[in-house]
């Protein structure tokens, strides 16, 4: 199995325990104090990243400010999905909702980077897409017969 394939899953795996553990931090907590947390567990991440292999910081204007904006767009995503959490949304839901962004990254590196999506791979976008409306529907009690 390749490199990026085992992290791949594994990034899967790590992500799957953050959507509970965002439920259940907000079901304490406000979204904006969990979030304060959810950030500090970054740091020490960061500063092993940084601190164990020289890191260059010469970067040109352009790269910091799409670097920067990937983080504000990230940590805007965080925030409202722990605000959704909070505000009584199902961790089922919330999260299902919420990892449909590869939809929208799709969608805008289509006419941005020029991407191209072949009809299998629009397929795929469109089941996706189904099965997240199909997963996050709230059905009514059951009838009974």
């Amino acid at each position: 199995m390749e490199l990026w394939f085992t992290l791949s899953l594994l990034a899967l795996a790590l992500w799957g325990f953050t959507g509970l553990t965002q439920k259940l931090a907000t079901n304490h907590v406000s979204a904006e104090l969990s979030y304060a947390f959810y950030v500090a567990g970054f740091l020490p991440i960061m500063a092993v990243l940084l601190f164990q292999r020289e890191t260059t910081w010469t970067l040109s204007p352009r790269d910091w400010l799409v670097t920067l904006t990937a983080g504000v767009f990230l940590g805007g995503g965080t925030l409202t999905s722990f605000m959704a959490y909070r505000l009584g949304g199902k961790a089922s839901v919330v999260t299902l909702i919420a990892g449909l962004y590869p939809v929208v990254t799709v969608a805008l590196a289509v006419p941005i980077l020029g991407e191209r999506i072949g009809w299998r791979e629009g397929i795929g976008i469109a089941l996706a897409v189904a099965a997240g409306i199909a997963l996050t529907c709230e059905g009514g009690p059951a009838e009974e017969a």
